[in-house]
């Protein structure tokens, strides 16, 4: 499997990798997600997976700025999302940055489905009677944060006053009892965000509708990508939106993070029909980050760190030292990230500092130095045969000396560099360089590209095959899920809430049946 991130959205790169996926007869598995050329691109939740649902909101609020007063704000951005994304979970939902959007700008919505789902689960009279109740008050009576929503202050009475606990339920009731000005300031760094990963076509990306039968552009995952051995292509188009290409790639990040480890518990086949039988060979992943100094986050140093048991490999390009270190704003941290790579190959670079970090990794050698020496003597006797005399001799001495200096690096010619390889192996590789002669693989614009993309994906068997095949359980099955699933006992309620005058009745047929 192999996944290239580029922030810029180079179109020869894309067209590069179509050529040589086609060439290697996998053009079947190569996917773009580019967010440039949304009609070609395929589609991409980046929270509609998780491992733990919390992961959600970790994807959404990592974004956002943790420094001085602004880490109170971010918190308080992380319990918002996760309350709206376990609500939706909970209500048969895959959360997206749409429906986060909504529902952080009107949470009454939210809490109102979902405690009618809640309050009718446990006897939909009561809920009928909340409503009965909520219809009859008098508005002017009411809280000044309440005046508009009778029916959210007569739920939130009656969970205030009943047994009724539930951690989601409480969550959106917390939620809806601030004031309107109140919440709208204490998310005020959230909504910007979720507006830029919610505007234009990019929204047609990132919160993909899964039921429009009409669109036939793909919806990929990163479990189905691994199962398939598939090829990606990522293009972020940060030189239009930085922000919202460092949002996409490091909830990718996030993602993948989760995925690996995932794949690192369960193995590739977790889910599938046998998958118990025989342990699946890890599948290698192989990330190529171009420039990753812009997708550099939180994110990131796990991916590098641990990814390595799940068989996830990273090549990072970046330019120069500087550009980490800026991007994260610590210098220990880019220090950090750096360690974690084992293999170093340097180019020709500008900044001696880059060169350094090559450089000072090198070990001092021994080099014997030869010196030359010769002299001459004029004879100061007179009656002596000999005008002169003359020696020459050789000195070989010994110093130390480093094996490369930064001036070997930047000065280095195109197509040739230095590599450290297996802890302190240095080579000096040359390079081929792409060539620009004309291949029959290779469509001569993204034009053409696109083009036969769009063309490609109304062939939907070339586009999206399935992970695995269907599987249909047998009649015997369905029957034992059935009887599984049918309750073993009802509840009886006998409450009488305070205030309201709404018995909860017992259930006449039990009655009768006791009788």
């Amino acid at each position: 499997m192999v996944v290239f991130f580029d922030p810029k959205g180079d179109a020869d790169m894309l067209k590069r990798m179509y050529a040589e996926a086609k060439r290697a007869g996998r053009e079947d598995e190569f996917y773009v997600f580019h967010l440039g050329y949304p009609e070609i691109s395929a589609r991409y939740n980046p929270v509609g997976r998780f491992n733990r649902i919390s992961e959600v909101a970790g994807r959404i609020s990592g974004q956002l700025s943790g420094a001085g007063n602004s880490a109170a704000f971010k918190e308080f951005a992380w319990r918002f999302v996760n309350i709206v994304a376990r609500a939706l979970v909970e209500l048969g939902n895959r959360p997206n940055y749409v429906q986060i959007s909504q529902f952080v700008q009107n949470i009454d919505s939210l809490f109102l489905d979902y405690a009618e789902k809640f309050i009718r689960k446990t006897d939909p009279k009561i809920w009928e009677n909340l409503a009965t109740i909520a219809a009859g008050l008098d508005e002017k009576a009411l809280p000044f944060g309440m005046k508009d929503r009778p029916l959210i202050f007569v739920i939130n009475k009656y969970i205030a006053e009943s047994a009724v606990f539930d951690p989601i339920l409480q969550g959106l009731a917390s939620a809806v009892r601030y004031d309107r000005t109140y919440f709208d300031k204490i998310v005020a760094s959230l909504l910007p965000l979720l507006e830029k990963l919610t505007t234009g076509k990019i929204s047609e990306l990132l919160s993909p509708d899964y039921a429009d039968i009409l669109d036939e552009r793909p919806i990929f995952d990163w479990e189905s990508i691994i199962r398939k051995r598939g090829i990606v292509y990522i293009g972020l188009d940060a030189l239009s939106d930085a922000t919202v290409a460092a949002a996409v790639g490091n909830s990718m990040f996030a993602d993948l993070v989760s995925m690996a480890g995932h794949l690192y518990k369960f193995g590739t086949n977790d889910g599938l029909p046998g998958a118990f039988k025989e342990k699946s060979k890890p599948v290698k992943i192989n990330l190529h980050c171009d420039e990753f100094n812009e997708l550099m986050g939180d994110e990131f140093i796990p991916l590098i760190n641990k990814g390595g048991g799940a068989g996830i490999q990273v090549t990072a390009y970046t330019q120069t030292l500087s550009d980490i270190e800026a991007r994260i704003g610590s210098k220990p941290k880019a220090g950090q990230t750096l360690g974690n790579f084992n293999t170093l190959y340097m180019l020709r670079v500008k900044e001696p500092a880059t060169a350094e970090l090559l450089t000072k990794q090198l070990h001092e050698v021994t080099i014997k130095r030869s010196t030359v020496t010769s002299s001459t003597t004029d004879s100061s006797n007179p009656d002596d045969d000999k005008a002169f005399s003359s020696n020459t001799g050789q000195r070989i001495s010994e110093s130390t000396v480093p094996m490369l200096v930064p001036a070997n690096i930047t000065n280095l010619p195109k197509g040739q560099a230095f590599a450290l390889m297996d802890g302190s192996k240095l080579w000096k590789i040359r390079m081929p360089l792409p060539a620009v002669d004309k291949d029959d693989m290779m469509h001569q614009s993204l034009r053409e590209l696109t083009d036969y993309m769009r063309k490609n994906y109304h062939v939907v068997e070339n586009w999206w095959q399935p992970a695995f095949t269907e599987y249909t359980p047998s009649r015997d099955i369905a029957e034992a899920f059935e009887a599984m699933s049918e309750p073993q006992y009802k509840t009886q309620i006998d409450h009488q809430v305070d205030n309201f005058g709404i018995d909860e009745p017992y259930d006449i047929d039990e009655e009768e049946n006791d009788e």
